[in-house]
């Protein structure tokens, strides 16, 4: 009789738990989440369009099938289809598949009564990496303060930004190649139509992002498709002006098309989709096979971003964006070359030819220490400082909005132990040490926060992140920049009560106001201006003749 009570008290507990689950209605069906430990609530890969497999490989994204009965989303969905790139990355997905079209969201216990704050994150891994499972971007910490957070899968690589010509004609749009981001928008689509059922705000959309997570954000600010569909923006590191990996014209992404038809010995777009989708990876990582690029296809974008800027286009939405600072070491202008100022000079004119004398003047080198200096900002600003720069430069002028600018100095402490056979990498990811000899005879790189390594603290998940031996000043920057992100995200503005003032910039200020987030946060004016002024004028004349050429 006893055993007969405890078993059916047991059934009912569980019975009891397992009711107790988060269930939500959205137009596609009932789906069924988990609750945290924390009591956050988690919807993990929820489908917001049909798999693009088949015949809807390189299609712009369907909407999602409908389903009967309570469909369980307690497990990531898959990766998008990609090499294992970066060291830093770590997938809670099982795997990686073409049919990868999943978000995830977390809400705050309440629930909310459709009137909670919204962020929507697009992860980075330069449009050829990356997923919404990473534990850093996990929105656990952003939801205990009262705002939704959803993460967004889009495609890679070869299955996002893949353009031909018979995709072009085939398309209702006359376009092609900007699937990946045509994803982006997808989402926002769906989530402005279901958000409301999780408690959230449709109307009150913060759309954010990291590195090409950031890019992405610039691209749907540039895009009309995306007009309405987000209230405010943020960017961690990097922007389509950029002058390393910008935009490509539409015929000329066409025409690598068929160039890499050619190689996989492909005669027509039937085919194409025909190849296994492991076998075209292979193919498009080969060196030289295939350049992803963001496509100014008449679409998605019907202009270069930097015309739609420029002409006020663009969203008109209040921006917080900024960069790391030491984005890249030194190593990434310098080579193996050793940082002396004869090799630094060398190096300027063979890269700038006739602009040298005004490179040597904005990033000085006369002795060692100025190389390394000079050469780190150098690095930096090219791979993604000044894109970031500009970005907001064109938004506080045109927009009629204000910018936040931010600097993040917060450096990591060392690795924890177990991780002493790796290394960090030139953007921020860890890789095995190498074996080169030479790198040992040179340098260390310069102190400071490095690209990427910003996203757990202004995320607020540094626990998620093993490899390195967190402290107490680790945890005191999160919690500041959290606080920044977390107000800008549910008012539009970063300031806050017992908070360092972050002010704004508009176009009327003569210079950028800069807040530099470390273990303290302070404001002061930009220092390198001149610099990206330069730096600008490189953009734009490149700019200018990709317009004028045919």
């Amino acid at each position: 009789m006893i055993k007969i009570f405890f078993t059916v008290t047991a059934f009912l507990i569980i019975s009891f738990v397992f009711a107790q689950q988060p269930q939500v209605k959205v137009e596609e069906g009932i789906m069924e989440g988990i609750t945290l430990s924390s009591g956050v609530q988690a919807f993990r890969g929820i489908p917001f369009a049909k798999p693009p497999v088949g015949n809807l490989r390189w299609k712009e994204p369907q909407p999602a099938d409908h389903w009967t009965g309570v469909r369980k989303v307690d497990r990531f969905g898959n990766s998008p289809m990609q090499k294992p790139i970066y060291g830093d990355m770590r997938f809670r997905s099982p795997g990686i598949s073409e049919d990868c079209l999943y978000l995830n969201i977390w809400r705050p216990k309440a629930g909310g009564s459709g009137k909670l704050p919204v962020l929507v994150y697009f992860y980075g891994g330069g449009f050829n990496a990356g997923d919404g499972s990473e534990n850093r971007y996990d929105g656990e910490s952003f939801a205990k303060a009262g705002i939704i957070v959803v993460t967004v899968n889009y495609r890679l690589g070869i299955f996002g930004f893949f353009a031909h010509p018979e995709l072009t004609q085939e398309s209702q749009k006359n376009a092609s190649g900007n699937y990946g981001l045509l994803d982006q928008y997808a989402a926002l689509k769906w989530v402005k139509k279901n958000i409301a059922a999780f408690g959230g705000n449709p109307d009150e959309v913060t759309i954010g992002g990291e590195s090409a997570g950031s890019m992405s954000v610039s691209a749907q600010m540039s895009s009309p498709l995306s007009k309405g569909l987000f209230k405010r923006a943020i960017g961690q590191s990097g922007s389509v002006f950029n002058l390393r990996y910008g935009t490509i014209s539409l015929g000329e992404q066409e025409q690598r098309g068929v160039t890499f038809a050619a190689k996989v010995n492909a005669g027509n777009l039937s085919q194409l989709r025909k190849i296994p989708a492991a076998e075209l990876l292979d193919w498009a990582s080969e060196p030289g096979a295939f350049m992803t690029r963001l496509i100014i296809d008449g679409y998605f974008l019907p202009k270069s971003p930097l015309e739609i800027f420029e002409a006020g286009e663009q969203s008109k939405v209040p921006l917080l964006a900024g960069w790391t600072s030491t984005e890249a070491p030194y190593l990434a202008f310098t080579g193996k070359s050793y940082p002396s100022p004869n090799n630094y000079e060398r190096l300027v004119r063979e890269q700038f030819g006739t602009g040298a004398d005004e490179v040597l003047k904005l990033y000085p080198g006369k002795t060692e220490s100025e190389v390394l200096k000079s050469a780190t900002g150098l690095a930096s600003d090219n791979f993604i400082v000044y894109s970031t720069w500009k970005w907001l430069d064109l938004q506080r002028k045109n927009s009629g909005q204000p910018v936040y600018v931010y600097i993040f100095s917060k450096a990591r402490p060392s690795m924890k132990a177990a991780y002493s056979d790796v290394e960090t990498g030139l953007a921020g990811g860890i890789n095995k040490k190498s074996d080169n000899t030479d790198k040992e005879n040179l340098p260390p790189a310069l102190p400071g926060a490095s690209h990427a390594s910003d996203i757990e603290y202004l995320l607020g998940n540094l626990n998620s992140n093993d490899v390195f031996d967190w402290t107490k000043d680790d945890y005191k920057t999160s919690l500041l920049g959290q606080r920044y992100f977390i107000n800008f995200i549910k008012t539009g503005n970063p300031n806050g009560r017992d908070l360092a003032v972050w002010p704004k910039t508009t176009a009327t200020d003569k210079f950028m106001n800069i807040l530099n987030i470390a273990i303290e946060a302070k404001a002061s004016p930009e220092q390198f201006r001149e610099r990206y002024l330069f730096l600008d004028g490189l953009f734009v004349e490149k700019e200018q003749r990709f317009l004028k050429s045919p």
